[in-house]
């Protein structure tokens, strides 16, 4: 970039922040406000064993929609624990098995959706992650690959696959579920940060290429919820706890203390935030969904980042690219 071009951006971004404007839906909860109606949604979510996908996947039903809760290696005990609960009160949920690192999975998971549509779908929610913490000179090759293949490469598979069929119906929405690490560094986070951060990237180029054809994008943010990433984070600390070089783990003592130890007890946040949050987004018009939505009843530390960056991006591409504008301004 020039001289002239850069101080052209400075200008434009600077001219921008006086007439501010909020880059990211900051949710909360109302307990005033009527519950969404997604009746008549098809929506499939991945990683819905535990957490904020199998939060979602009921909370979804009980709105109306069609759910497709997809979990790996099923059968299961919580693929049947769905189950039986979509049965007893009557929801609209249908366990797939998906798991997101396999392409072969992904495809045969997808068309199997797709077969009970009518070869249609309104939303794919991309929920399936993983975390190993951690100095992220511990990460080893094993787990680098395992956490950009879970939280990267995994909604990469499974949105290239569902898009041909919202491209069809000329409709569609994807939610990607990020982080506030996917904004901000949190030292001795592993590899966390650099997958979320690059989630966040791809997910704003799909929303800047898809919303001609009348596809959106939402990014999730959340904070620190008691979910059971904490459990299954310590399991994958652990291992790479066992196989790490012992001058490696020297070099970290107070980190590598804490790997495999964190429960998540000191956070008391409601996780049905997300799902409340998700299905908040979906109840609107497709123009009106916003890019990000930060959710969290504490400290948001990356909606300023978010401002920031949705203001560069019209500074330096608005004028001769309208759906940049129009993506970074929805929903504000």
């Amino acid at each position: 970039m020039s001289d002239l071009d850069r101080r052209q951006l400075l200008t434009a971004t600077a001219a921008l922040g006086v007439a501010s404007f909020d880059a990211t839906r900051v949710w909360a909860q109302d307990a005033s406000k009527v519950a969404p109606d997604l009746t008549g949604q098809s929506i499939l979510i991945t990683g819905t064993s535990s957490g904020f996908g199998r939060l979602s996947a009921e909370h979804f039903a009980r709105l109306g929609a069609t759910v497709f809760a997809s979990m790996r290696n099923v059968p299961r005990d919580e693929a049947r624990e769905l189950e039986a609960l979509a049965d007893k009160d009557g929801l609209d949920i249908t366990v797939v098995e998906i798991d997101v690192l396999s392409d072969k999975q992904v495809k045969r998971g997808v068309q199997k959706v797709l077969n009970a549509t009518g070869g249609t779908l309104d939303v794919l929610v991309n929920n399936a992650g993983i975390g190993i913490t951690g100095p992220i000179e511990l990460q080893d090759m094993e787990a680098t690959q395992l956490a950009f293949d879970t939280n990267v490469f995994g909604p990469q598979r499974m949105t290239r696959a569902v898009l041909p069929a919202m491209r069809k119906q000329g409709s569609g929405h994807i939610v990607n579920i990020s982080s506030q690490l996917g904004r901000v560094i949190l030292p001795t986070a592993g590899n966390y940060s650099p997958t979320k951060f690059a989630l966040e990237a791809a997910s704003e180029q799909y929303a800047y290429e898809l919303a001609p054809q009348g596809i959106g994008v939402t990014i999730i943010q959340p904070g620190g919820y008691p979910t059971d990433i904490w459990k299954n984070r310590n399991r994958y600390n652990t291992m790479l706890k066992t196989r790490s070089p012992k001058s490696r783990l020297e070099a970290y003592p107070q980190a590598v203390a804490r790997m495999g130890q964190e429960d998540g007890s000191g956070r008391s946040a409601d996780p049905m935030d997300i799902p409340h949050a998700i299905a908040d987004v979906l109840s609107e018009p497709m123009d009106q969904r916003p890019l990000r939505v930060a959710v969290h009843p504490g400290n948001k530390p990356q909606v300023k980042i978010n401002e920031v960056s949705a203001q560069t991006q019209i500074a330096m591409l608005g004028g001769r690219n309208p759906t940049v504008k129009a993506v970074n301004l929805r929903g504000t």
